[in-house]
């Protein structure tokens, strides 16, 4: 049985391995991931018993807008809804804010995205700058 947490607490290890399992670069400062989403606005996580399987994490200033980050799910957990059930629980979240944002980086995620009521536009680019 999947159990969702809403705690910001992490080892390192369990951050490194579900990032790494999407090949996710990000993964290899996983101590920074961690220290991260303790600052973050809200963190909801997924778990196979003691295994971290999923995290979706946002961003916000309190009452206008929210930011979702990242919402990744251990490629041997897709397909079971998982990413379904963490945006549904983040959402909720945000029920009141004017604007709720993400920025997905794989364009195949687009349709997922919009399941949820994302629209996207065609004059709206994200920018970045990477440190990687």
């Amino acid at each position: 049985m999947i159990r969702y947490k809403t705690s910001k607490e992490f080892d390192v290890e369990q951050i490194r391995d579900l990032f790494l399992s999407v090949n996710w670069t990000s993964g290899k400062y996983p101590e920074k991931i961690v220290r991260g989403l303790r600052n973050s606005s809200a963190v909801i996580s997924a778990w196979d018993g003691e295994k971290l399987i999923g995290l979706v994490r946002s961003l916000d200033d309190g009452e206008t807008v929210a930011f979702l980050h990242y919402l990744l799910v251990n490629p041997k957990y897709q397909g079971a809804h998982i990413g379904a059930e963490l945006m549904e629980r983040v959402l909720d979240g945000y029920k009141d804010f004017l604007y709720i944002k993400i920025m997905p980086s794989d364009p195949a995620t687009i349709p997922f995205y919009e399941k949820f009521g994302f629209k996207q536009y065609g004059n709206y680019s994200a920018l970045e700058i990477k440190r990687l």
